[in-house]
């Protein structure tokens, strides 16, 4: 865990081993960064071995772990026994060495550690000073990949799928879909099968793709985890790689979500005027402040218990305090001012079958949102009532949800995530806001009715 290794599962290796495209004859370099056991490595040569027997095959393997060191040479002894490929290893730090070396290669496959970079840490200097800004040290393999790829070579990554949205990744994407086209996506269903022997909750996620090289179309594939044969689909290249995120659209219902909203909603919060936020107040942070009933110029606090089926119930009697008292300035910063807002949670409930949960809070007099929620502002103080509403119908659509699914990967809703997705004009949310909704039918009806109708201006 200290190293941010988590090693890959045979079937999973073989997976990767699959995906990218072989020559019949000639010479193959290959680059295994963070080689671990060398278990890509032996997949890679096990399938170059059976279908392209003439094809001269060198393996570099890179892992500065002495714990792995005899495993790992072990891995490459059989390779070279068992196949005609030659192989080395490097016993050095992969991201030192990527950096000095002049070698290109023609086909790196990796399952690169997984840890983030602290700003000061030696590595993150050390990638600055090439110009190369990550926050994950997955990322910074994936970079260094892609610059030790000769023009048409290949790399294959298994890495979170965070990168593909959100700001963090977003100077690391552009560079990446910049530099290489994506050929191929594999992606999981089940978000801990794949690593689950580690502990690993993030959804996992297989990309190649070709350097200097841009397809029409992307073939994404998609099983349950790593044992189940997966279903694969044509998808065009504009629909999954846009400059602001990589959609993974992994069936036909996917597709449609993206297009629909490509087509429908063209609107940041910003273009709306308007913020969104985390709730202010950490529960274990502010013990002194929470009440479990109202007075002494206790406000009502807000938490995700509060959003029931899209609506806010407060108060609930829940075992967590419902009421929070500002007695001083710090605090005092902590409440929102009366007014109408957009709450949203940020995780949502196992048993829950949406991933965007949205409610409407409105009052005439000061609340606190819990930070567990997002709320939507203007510019700190509270919305205009039918633009509220309007948003809070939008964000509860089947159709957003959908959207979501694929823009995010993964179950928290982020402010990031809430900023950087699109929504109906201003005159759309009024619109929205002025039609009588009750139960998701209704809600996906008018969002279907108002949203889809094309407006000249706003």
């Amino acid at each position: 865990a200290a190293r941010g290794q988590f090693f890959t599962p045979l079937l999973a290796a073989r997976t990767m081993a699959a995906l990218p495209k072989l020559p019949k004859s000639g010479t193959l370099r290959i680059l295994d960064p963070g080689a671990g056991s060398g278990i890509l490595s032996a997949a890679i040569a096990e399938r170059i071995y059976r279908e392209c027997p003439d094809l001269e095959v060198e393996i570099t393997a890179v892992e500065n772990d002495s714990v792995l060191s005899e495993a790992l040479q072990s891995t490459l002894h059989d390779i070279e026994s068992k196949t005609t490929a030659s192989t080395r290893l490097l016993s050095t730090d992969f991201l030192q060495w990527a950096l000095m070396t002049g070698e290109t290669f023609d086909l790196i496959i990796q399952n690169p550690p997984y840890a983030k970079l602290a700003t000061k840490s030696d590595e993150q200097q050390l990638l600055r000073a090439s110009n190369i800004k990550v926050p994950n040290i997955y990322a910074a393999f994936m970079t260094l990949g892609l610059r030790l790829l000769r023009p048409g070579g290949q790399q294959v990554s298994i890495t979170p799928r965070s990168w593909m949205n959100g700001t963090y990744y977003s100077a690391f994407r552009r560079e990446f879909t910049s530099t290489a086209g994506i050929d191929s996506i594999h992606t999981f269903e089940s978000r801990s099968r794949v690593f689950g022997d580690t502990g690993v909750l993030q959804e996992s996620i297989i990309v190649s793709v070709t350097k200097a090289e841009f397809p029409k179309n992307v073939a994404v594939y998609t099983s349950h985890d790593h044992l189940s044969d997966p279903a694969a689909r044509i998808v065009k290249y504009n629909d999954v790689v846009t400059p602001d995120f990589i959609h993974v659209p992994a069936t036909e219902k996917d597709s449609e979500a993206v297009a629909w909203i490509t087509k429908n909603a063209h609107c940041t919060l910003k273009d709306l005027g308007l913020m969104v936020s985390t709730g202010r107040v950490v529960d274990f942070r502010s013990r002194d402040n929470l009440r479990d009933e109202p007075g002494n110029r206790a406000v009502p606090l807000l938490h995700s218990s509060h959003l029931l089926g899209g609506i806010v119930h407060h108060p609930i009697h829940p075992r967590n305090p419902e009421w929070f008292a500002a007695n001083s300035d710090k605090t005092q910063k902590m409440l929102v001012e009366g007014g109408a807002y957009v709450l949203i949670k940020r995780f949502s409930a196992k048993e829950e079958r949406r991933r965007v949960v949205a409610g409407m809070w409105e009052s005439s007099s000061p609340a606190a949102f819990d930070n567990k929620l997002n709320f939507i502002h203007d510019n700190g103080a509270g919305l205009d009532p039918e633009i509220a509403k309007g948003l809070w119908i939008f964000l509860n659509s089947t159709q957003l949800d959908r959207y979501f699914r694929v823009f995010s990967g993964h179950t928290q809703v982020n402010a990031t995530d809430l900023r950087q997705m699109r929504f109906p004009t201003v005159n759309q949310l009024r619109a929205l806001a002025h039609v009588d909704v009750e139960g998701q039918e209704s809600i996906d009806a008018a969002v279907e009715e108002i949203v889809s109708v094309q407006e000249v201006s706003s």
